[in-house]
């Protein structure tokens, strides 16, 4: 039971979950996400709530067709900064290893946006809608250790025409 609690413990300051600021922290200049952490104090179980009402809504919205497509995904990546918080969030994506990842998934939504907003094309919404997918499962996938090189190399050995 203790080694449970250890493992939660664990947990709670991963995702920054009552978390004591340093007093060198303090004394800097406070950012903009700093003091809106600062009145985003939410208890666990009310992140927990938040978390699983913008993933169970991005999926609804996700099920839908374009503009609620991307709504859906901005949704469910929103969902996220609930359990590890906003400036965290903000951290990680733009992490050098995921950069990358995440300017084409934000492109992408850019992009499905556009062509349903302002082109109003049908067959350019369904490609934008594919990119923006693609995009997502590889944004996705770099927050999984190994999981993107794994994914190349399916890939290549899938589509490789020499025997």
């Amino acid at each position: 039971m203790e080694k449970m609690n250890q493992t939660w413990e664990k947990m709670k300051i991963m995702a920054g979950i009552d978390v004591e600021e340093d007093e060198e922290a303090a004394a800097e200049e406070e950012s903009f996400m700093d003091e809106f952490n600062r009145q985003c104090t939410l208890s666990t179980k009310q992140r927990f709530y938040g978390f699983a009402i913008c993933f169970v809504a991005g999926l609804t919205c996700t099920l839908l067709f374009g503009i609620t497509f991307t709504f859906g995904n901005l949704l469910s990546l929103g969902s996220t900064a609930f359990l590890i918080g906003p400036k965290r969030q903000v951290t990680m994506m733009l992490d050098p290893v995921r950069i990358y990842a995440t300017a084409i998934y934000l492109a992408s939504i850019v992009v499905a946006l556009f062509c349903a907003l302002y082109v109003h094309s049908k067959l350019l919404t369904l490609l934008a809608i594919m990119l923006e997918f693609g995009a997502l499962v590889w944004y996705s996938m770099s927050y999984i250790p190994f999981a993107r090189t794994m994914i190349s190399k399916v890939m290549v050995s899938c589509f490789d025409t020499e025997f």
